[in-house]
C-alpha cells in the first residue's frame, strides 16, 4: 500500500464518532485529506476523533442517517463544510444481539428494520447523495463499503447483521459497475474481528482466547490494519479494485 498518494482530497466518514470510523478518519487526515466526521448521538466522542486528527479543515457533521432525509442532510451539511466531496466511507451501523430462538417476535421485527434503515438503506442513500454530487463534480470519486466477514460464514446470534452486509456487498458491485463511466471506483471491506472500545470486554472476558483463535496468527486485528485497507482503496491507484470485497479475516474464514 503506497501512502504517497495525492492528498488534500475531501472525505465523508459515516459512524466515525469512535471504532473503526475514527480510525479511518486518522488515516485520511494523516496524509493530508479533509474529513467530515460524522456521529449520530455521541456528539463528545466525536469531538475527540475531530480534535485529534492531523491537519486542518475537518468538519464535525451530526445526524441519523437511518432515515432518508436524515442522510440528506448529513450529506448536504458535509458537502457544504468540505467544499464537496471526493472519497465517501459508509462505516455506519448498528450491530445488536438477536438470535431467533431467544428473541420475541416483535423484537425482532423492530431489530431487523433497524438494520436494514442503518447497515444497508443508509448506505444506499449516502452513495446516491455522494456520488450524484462527484458526477457533477466531473472529477471521479471512491467510494468504500465496510462489509463484514458474517456476510460469508452466516452470524446465527446476529443474522440481520449478516444479511444487511451481505446486501452491502452486493450494492457495491452494482454501484461499481454503473459508477465506473464516471470515474467512481467503489469497493468493499469484510473485516472478521477486529479490536475496538465496542468489543474489549469481550476480547478482555473468558471468550476472548476463542475468539483470537478464530485466526491462525492467534490475534484480532487492530482497527488501524482495516483503515489501512479502506484508505488504499480510496486511492488513486486501487481504481483497478472497484467491485472487489476484499477479505480483512487474518485467515479466519476462507472463501471459495
Amino acid at each position: 500500500m503506497n501512502p504517497s498518494a495525492p492528498t488534500g482530497r475531501r472525505v465523508l466518514v459515516s459512524g466515525a464518532s469512535r471504532g473503526l470510523g475514527r480510525a479511518v478518519a486518522r488515516a485520511f487526515a494523516a496524509q493530508g485529506d479533509r474529513v467530515a466526521v460524522h456521529y449520530n448521538s455521541r456528539r463528545e466522542e466525536a469531538q475527540r476523533t475531530l480534535d485529534a486528527l492531523d491537519g486542518s479543515g475537518h468538519v464535525l457533521v451530526g445526524g441519523d442517517v437511518s432515515g432518508a432525509a436524515g442522510a440528506a442532510g448529513v450529506a448536504q451539511e458535509a458537502f457544504a463544510g468540505l467544499g464537496g466531496i471526493d472519497i465517501l466511507v459508509n462505516n455506519a451501523a448498528v450491530n445488536l444481539r438477536h438470535p431467533l430462538p431467544e428473541t420475541p417476535y416483535d423484537e425482532w421485527a423492530a431489530l431487523w428494520q433497524a438494520h436494514v434503515s442503518v447497515n444497508l438503506l443508509a448506505t444506499a442513500n449516502l452513495s446516491h447523495l455522494a456520488a450524484r454530487r462527484m458526477i457533477d463534480q466531473g472529477s471521479g470519486g471512491r467510494i468504500v463499503n465496510i462489509g463484514s466477514r458474517g456476510a460469508f460464514r452466516g452470524e446465527p446470534d446476529h443474522p440481520a447483521y449478516g444479511a444487511t452486509k451481505a446486501a452491502v456487498h452486493a450494492l457495491g458491485q452494482s454501484l461499481a459497475v454503473s459508477l465506473a463511466p464516471y470515474g467512481i471506483a467503489v469497493a468493499s471491506v469484510a473485516p472478521g474481528f477486529f479490536d475496538t472500545e465496542r468489543v474489549a470486554h469481550r476480547l478482555e472476558g473468558e471468550e476472548g482466547a476463542a475468539i483470537r483463535e478464530q485466526s491462525p496468527f492467534g490475534r484480532v486485528a487492530s482497527a488501524d490494519e482495516i483503515a489501512e485497507a479502506v484508505r488504499w482503496l480510496a486511492s488513486p491507484a486501487a481504481e483497478w479494485a472497484s467491485g472487489t470485497v476484499l477479505d480483512l479475516n487474518g485467515a479466519s474464514h476462507l472463501r471459495t
